[in-house]
């Protein structure tokens, strides 16, 4: 399984979502199967209860979950079935290692943010990740549906090859999983999933982990100001992230003098990793 994680700075609705779903697409037109999982850092448990005149519509799946609305934008992009467990909230985390410590699973230690609260992000969106979305059509979300104790794991048999079961054409885990993370990098509701998403790569391995970065490039005059970005990505590193990619939004296409500059800044690996989006 490889990872494509996309985070945001300098301002919010940057285009994530859209972003997410474009290389989702792009992948699909390699022969390769994709999922997506959404974070979103706020307390509520999912957008159901949340007013619209403030987060917008939100989005209902299959499975009856209310979710944001980028889940919608996954499933119309993709072509893609997913389940209310796709969408990772910060009330979700806390309500699961909370109900674990009732029951006394932790075996009395002293619950911490780390490392309970980041590995069991880590769980949640490694078992996610392997629940089968695309089947030509076909929705598997009833197989899935979750309760309070998190994501169920994908069922698996023995195959006659040895792997696991109901890898036919019509159960195929995805081979990419895109994990948008909700927010802007320095918000301080989004720090415990970085932490996370940072533990993540090594867990994972650096072959199976990509990070992007979605920011602002204005124009004031007529020069393309690439101070926020270099603010942002600086957040980011500093929390122990490190982006490969980093798509600008601008109003006009950067220039090559701009791109340059950033990935000089940026610790990324020539201008031809800094992407115009505009």
């Amino acid at each position: 399984m490889k990872y494509i994680v996309v985070t945001g700075g300098v301002v919010s609705g940057l285009g994530k979502g859209v972003t997410i779903s474009s290389m989702g697409r792009m992948l699909q037109g390699c022969g390769l199967r994709v999922t997506s999982i959404k974070i979103d850092p706020y307390l509520n448990v999912d957008a159901g209860t949340m007013s619209p005149f403030e987060h917008g519509e939100c989005f209902v799946l299959n499975d009856g979950g209310e979710t944001d609305l980028d889940l919608g934008n996954y499933e119309r992009f993709l072509s893609i079935s997913l389940t209310s467990d796709h969408n990772i909230t910060t009330g979700k985390i806390y309500r699961k290692v909370i109900s674990k410590e009732r029951r006394g699973d932790y075996l009395g230690k002293t619950v911490q943010v780390v490392p309970h609260i980041t590995d069991e992000i880590q769980r949640w969106i490694e078992e996610v990740a392997h629940i089968p979305v695309d089947d030509q059509g076909n929705r598997h979300w009833e197989a899935h549906a979750l309760g309070e104790d998190g994501p169920r794991k994908t069922p698996k048999t023995n195959g006659p090859s040895g792997s696991s079961g109901g890898e036919d054409d019509q159960h195929k885990v995805a081979d990419v999983c895109l994990i948008e993370v909700g927010g802007t990098v320095g918000d301080i509701e989004s720090s415990v999933f970085l932490e996370a998403l940072r533990q993540f790569q090594f867990r994972v391995g650096p072959s199976n982990f990509c990070l992007t970065f979605v920011s602002l490039v204005p124009i004031m005059g007529e020069e393309q100001k690439t101070k926020p970005t270099q603010h942002g990505v600086r957040d980011l590193r500093s929390l122990g992230l490190s982006p490969t990619v980093i798509f600008c939004r601008c109003k006009e296409v950067l220039e090559e003098g701009t791109k340059s500059k950033i990935a000089s800044f940026c610790h990324v690996d020539g201008p031809e990793c800094v992407l115009s989006v505009h």
